[in-house]
């Protein structure tokens, strides 16, 4: 199906959608990035995680986030339902503090929280398993910035957000759309997440998350939710949503607002505590580890509370920070340690677990872009985790999405999809006939085990220059950040939107007209 809603490309070379395939191996490589939207759902590991402390390690920062829970308490802040729930499960309370029986948190949520879910997709075939030995990689979130070689840095736009879906719904090795993917500041902020969140349902198939910044914008995505799956959800969860902690050691109204909306409609939320280490927790990775187990359990049996198997996802962004500057810090050991030890928490709570992603300070899809978010997405898949956010596009410490870095992670994420499945032990993977069939001395390239598997025998980049240098020299001694800027332009000029009834288009467009009309613009 041609896209035909309005035109919401305007980047260079994206202005028409004819498109144009010049020669040599950067525009073939790109053109074949853009004739397909296919992808697998989601990540299916067979790597088993990475352990990096023991039982007794384990066991120990468990006892100490119960003593945070029990004798230094998390505030409710200016959210008197939320208080009086806690106050009718047997919680102490003190004004906003409340203060949790050893354990209370842990078996409301172990009671009743799933351990897997479902979060169906508008194209069933996209819908993505989350939890257990599955991995779901989402974009960049929350940035109000983007930067592409061409125009460099600056405010994003609605027609920035589109094309960051747009290029997320084509790019196959990432397997949901994400949900803030950048701030279109173009738009009033009161009405904006309206906008986006259509544009995740118009502009791709894959699942998405909804608006958190009010409660009432949460509830736009639901009504919103209802009417592109078809008019009932019938309790099916259709958005993973990111609620933040106001770390340290508390939830603020908003968050336990939008919270509250998703847990009543049977959404699933990411209870996150966002925590730079020095700054919202201690220095150290085990009392950093200690206060976001504490931060998420409180929040998940929160939304236990409100409705009891609403699906949840253990969360922590967990980074560092200058101790010379304040500045964040990304790709440091310290983060992959905190990955490693949260996951193997979330486990044992028997939850889903949020982490990771591919993280720098660096302003540019550069060298140190490129170690450091290394750096981040390795541990992340080593850990197990479930749902990686930020997976593709992060750049200035999430305050700019990188046109090129989201290319650039994107093919990165398809090698962790390779490295996750494990090894193949099969007997086409043990390649015993290869052995005895091939004369001593003779190279394998004619051998009927390599004719069979050669196509799919190794990871193929779509961004990496393997050629000589001759050949490189000859097509325009492209770096590797041109290779993408030629490369999401060409998908975006030859994107196709997804199927979409022309009914349930024009009932979304009608709530989204009615609601923008029935209130002034704010910059709230």
């Amino acid at each position: 199906m041609t896209d035909t809603r309005p035109s919401t490309t305007s980047q260079p070379g994206d202005g028409s959608r004819r498109g144009r395939r010049g020669g040599g191996r950067a525009s073939r490589q790109a053109a074949r990035a853009a004739t397909t939207a296919e992808t697998v759902a989601y990540l299916e590991r067979k790597l088993p995680p990475v352990e990096m402390l023991d039982e007794e390690g384990l066991a120990q920062i468990e006892a100490n986030a119960e003593t945070i829970l029990a004798e230094v308490g998390v505030a409710f802040q200016e959210f008197p339902s939320a208080i009086e729930l806690w106050r009718d499960a047997g919680a102490d309370i003190d004004g906003d503090l409340v203060r949790f029986p050893r354990g209370m948190c842990r078996e409301i949520v172990t009671r009743s929280a799933p351990a897997v879910y479902t979060q169906h997709a508008r194209n069933p075939q996209r819908s993505v398993k989350i939890g257990a030995d599955t991995t779901v990689f989402a974009p960049n979130y929350g940035s109000p910035f983007v930067t592409d070689l061409d125009n460099g840095r600056r405010y994003a736009t609605l027609t920035d957000f589109q094309n960051a879906v747009k290029l997320t719904y084509l790019l196959p090795h990432l397997h949901h759309s994400g949900g803030t993917v950048c701030e279109p500041v173009d738009v009033p902020v009161n009405k904006r997440h309206l906008d986006m969140v259509y544009s995740h349902i118009a502009y791709s198939d894959k699942p998405y998350m909804g608006s958190v910044t009010a409660a009432e914008r949460a509830a736009d995505s639901i009504e919103l939710s209802r009417i592109a799956f078809g008019g009932d959800l019938n309790d099916r969860t259709v958005m993973t949503s990111l609620i933040n902690a106001s770390s340290p050691l508390r939830w603020d109204s908003t968050m336990l607002g939008a919270a509250t909306e998703y847990a009543r409609a049977n959404q699933a939320a990411i209870i996150s505590p966002f925590i730079l280490a020095g700054a919202m927790s201690p220095v150290t990775v085990a009392a950093l580890c200690t206060q976001a187990l504490a931060e998420a359990l409180s929040g998940m049996a929160y939304y236990q509370l409100v409705r009891p198997g609403a699906p949840v996802i253990f969360g922590t962004f967990a980074s560092s920070m200058s101790m010379a500057t304040g500045a964040p810090t990304f790709g440091t050991p310290e983060a992959g340690q905190a990955i490693n030890v949260m996951a193997a928490l979330a486990r044992r709570v028997g939850v889903p677990f949020r982490s990771g992603g591919c993280f720098t300070s660096s302003k540019a899809p550069d060298a140190q872009a490129a170690y450091e978010s290394a750096s981040t997405i390795l541990p992340t898949v080593e850990a197990g985790v479930n749902f990686v956010l930020h997976a593709a596009g992060w750049l200035e410490g999430g305050l700019t999405l990188g046109y090129e870095k989201l290319i650039l992670d994107a093919d990165q994420l398809g090698m962790m999809g390779v490295y996750a499945r494990g090894i193949d032990m099969s007997e086409n993977g043990q390649a015993m006939d290869a052995f005895q069939t091939n004369p001593h001395g003779d190279h394998f390239l004619g051998n009927a085990h390599t004719l069979a598997n050669f196509e799919t025998a190794f990871y193929r980049s779509s961004i990496a220059d393997n050629n000589s240098f001759e050949q490189w020299e000859a097509e325009g001694s492209l770096s590797a950040a041109q290779r993408a800027n030629t490369q999401w332009k060409q998908m975006l000029a030859q994107y196709e939107a997804p199927p979409l009834d022309d009914a349930i288009d024009a009932e979304l467009r009608d709530y989204i007209a009615r609601r923008k009309s029935e209130t002034p613009d704010a910059s709230y």
